[in-house]
């Protein structure tokens, strides 16, 4: 019998989405192809291999009145929103704008007389994308169009959740005349991941998801020296100062906390304020909250639709249930017929006197569910900021640029951010420290880490 993957819809509980899983034998065949085209597309020009993305975009995007729906049956993002496309279009746009000087060769920085000296950056091979289901395109994007600009070929396993992301893409290639083989989609189990990223045959991996599926890619692939590029767990915090324009800072935490249904690699899950402006800021917050709407993410008036999957909302009720024994206070307490245990549907949660010793402040939540702590200076935030085994990106919100530097140097991240959260700009490198992962993404050091150094150094005279 076939082993298949089923898709299980948060909007209902059906299956939304049934594959087969792909054959030992058809996946050694796409490996095999994806080598065999490697060589020809490395000799296509840089200019023509972005031009391909720029298509696969323009047919990616023609099929947004499909694509929008089946996000929210296949993961639970409300229609409202639109998809992900202005994210992947600045990203794939952005891009293919530096391609051909991020990946021009680089002179050596002292010339000398008779000789030419050169770095070339030369693609990787096969590179494997795993992608999650929380921004399906978007974390996808991030390593497809740059890889395939760099010249290697790209094999895709999308996450179970969103089977038909990886389908999505693939047609986009073909629409986009992309020569075959370059671009491959396979669904895989994760004995058969493990396997053929034991196998040798691939030459990078990009992984993104949980910390422990991070270390069991870093098992898989232990004796390749294939490289890795891992985006892992987050717990992402924000530090709000008293000369903070207070709307604003409201405002912007609030979404940064509950879009998506909080299940954002780059989420705001926990909030340090100074005490100086403690009082209006929790006010102002749990207002704010209150617009949050959930329901069926189908019907335009739901802001919050149900998590991915119940088990993920069954641990944020732990988390709160655990904070509450420990003495925190929730302010929203909404009741909602759905929010029951084996459902995932959740509204959104704030609470207050929280501290380290409870999980919703030290463990990642994934999940509409925020904790909220005063503190009385930047020595007491910056050590809470830091009390974290994760570190993806921190955000400071002051009306003093120099102020939020000197704090930001100062804590373990991957991205600070200033007066805003949440976002990803696709010119500056994407990357986390501690158990959040290794490797970049985007900018020109994503280039530098999806292609091998070649060095040239030719004597000219004799």
């Amino acid at each position: 019998m076939t082993e298949t993957v089923k898709l299980k819809s948060p909007i209902d509980g059906s299956i939304y989405v049934e594959r087969p899983v792909a054959s030992d034998q058809a996946i050694n065949a796409a490996v095999e192809r994806a080598r065999s085209a490697q060589a020809e597309w490395a000799r296509v020009p840089v200019a023509e291999r972005a031009a391909y993305m720029l298509k696969m975009l323009e047919a990616l995007v023609a099929m947004s009145d499909e694509i929008v729906p089946e996000l929210a049956w296949q993961m639970g993002r409300p229609t409202r929103y639109g998809g992900e496309f202005g994210g992947v279009k600045e990203r794939t746009q952005y891009m293919v704008e530096i391609a051909e000087r991020a990946l021009a060769p680089v002179p050596a920085s002292n010339p000398k007389d008779g000789f030419r000296r050169y770095v070339k950056k030369d693609p990787l091979g096969v590179v494997m994308v795993i992608a999650p289901w929380n921004y399906p395109y978007l974390t996808a994007v991030n390593t497809i169009v740059p890889a395939l600009i760099s010249g290697s070929t790209v094999i895709l396993k999308h996450a179970a959740q969103t089977l038909l992301v990886g389908e999505r893409f693939a047609r986009a290639f073909e629409a986009a005349g992309l020569p075959k083989y370059v671009f491959q989609n396979l669904v895989l189990n994760h004995a058969q991941t493990e396997k053929l990223l034991g196998s040798g045959k691939i030459d990078h991996v990009n992984f993104t998801g949980s910390v422990a599926g991070g270390r069991a890619i870093e098992k898989a692939a232990a004796g390749t020296f294939m490289t890795l590029g891992l985006e892992l767990g987050g717990k992402d915090p924000a530090y709000v100062l008293p000369d903070a324009k207070l709307d604003h800072a409201v405002a912007n935490l609030v979404e940064g906390a509950f879009f998506n249904s909080g299940q954002c690699c780059c989420g705001i899950e926990r909030v340090y304020v100074h005490e100086k402006i403690y009082d209006q800021f929790i006010e102002g917050f749990i207002a704010e909250t209150r617009s949050y709407v959930l329901g069926n993410p189908l019907e335009q008036a739901t802001t919050m639709g149900p998590m991915a999957q119940a088990r993920f909302a069954d641990f944020i009720r732990e988390q709160k249930a655990e904070a509450l024994r420990k003495g925190a206070v929730a302010h929203m307490n909404t009741k909602d017929a759905q929010d029951k245990e084996g459902s995932p549907y959740l509204p959104a949660e704030v609470l207050t006197n929280v501290d380290h010793q409870m999980s919703v402040m030290r463990e990642e939540s994934f999940g509409p569910i925020v904790g909220i702590m005063k503190v009385r200076n930047d020595e007491e935030a910056i050590a809470l900021m830091n009390d974290s085994p994760y570190g993806l990106t921190a955000s400071i919100w002051t009306a003093d640029t120099e102020h939020a530097i000197s704090v930001g140097d100062r804590v373990e991240t991957g991205t600070v951010f200033m007066n805003r959260c949440d976002y990803l700009d696709p010119a500056l490198v994407w990357t986390g420290v501690k158990d959040t992962g290794k490797g970049a993404a985007l900018s020109q050091i994503g280039y530098d880490n999806l292609t091998r150094p070649k060095s040239y150094h030719l004597r000219e005279k004799i």
